[in-house]
């Protein structure tokens, strides 16, 4: 029963993921499918330059909340009563499966976003701390060189550092699974690296639609 109760609850963070939040505010309010315009990518940011502050906003707002419930369920529906480290597993499948679900939603045809805002909603759960100096990383870069891309890259690069030196952490699956943040989101801006070593990438510009 154990397995199928922690089973049941991945597949659940993985449906979460794959509300595809910027697809289905495009097409039901807008009329577009958000994935045909600017970037191609069904990301608040992608939709904040197409759409505007309006839409964008609470697309990111909602990514961000998907990744904390996600998180926040495997300690709220605990019908096995795991504890300890079995809790701190799976939290952190349902943080994966929750991630997973963004970026490959069976809602939208596998085709999501790059999991920025939902490992932000990730971190809440389970590294507020560090998640709050990736935050001030992330806003500095953007900042400066207004990529947004450029920003979530070198944030998600940061952030295993933050984890252990200043939120301390010393869990090695914990840690882990801030390195495979700064592994993941590099991934999935590929695209954008191709396109900032070639000097393509577009910037963000700071305006209301």
């Amino acid at each position: 029963m154990t397995a199928l109760y922690i089973a049941l609850e991945v597949i659940s963070a993985y449906l979460i993921g794959s509300v595809a939040s910027a697809l289905w505010i495009g097409k039901l309010v807008y009329g577009i499918d958000i994935r045909q315009h600017g970037s191609g990518n069904a990301g608040a940011t992608n939709v904040i330059r197409v759409l505007g502050y309006k839409a964008g906003i609470p697309v990111m707002m909602f990514d961000v909340f998907k990744g904390w419930l996600a998180v926040q369920l495997a300690t709220w529906i605990n019908p096995a009563g795991l504890q300890g480290d079995p809790l701190i597993y799976l939290r952190i499948s349902m943080a994966i499966a929750v991630v997973l679900g963004h970026v490959f939603p069976v809602f939208a045809g596998f085709r999501g976003g790059k999991g920025v805002g939902t490992f932000a909603g990730v971190g809440i759960a389970l590294f507020p701390l560090a998640l709050l100096i990736v935050l001030g990383i992330f806003a500095l870069v953007l900042a400066v060189t207004h990529y947004v891309s450029l920003s979530s890259i070198i944030g998600s690069i940061a952030f295993p550092f933050a984890v252990i030196l200043i939120s301390c952490e010393r869990n090695p699956a914990l840690v882990g699974l801030s390195v495979v943040v700064a592994l993941f989101i590099p991934w999935t801006h590929r695209k954008n690296i191709s396109r900032l070593l070639k000097g393509e990438e577009n910037k963000f510009v700071f305006k209301r639609k």
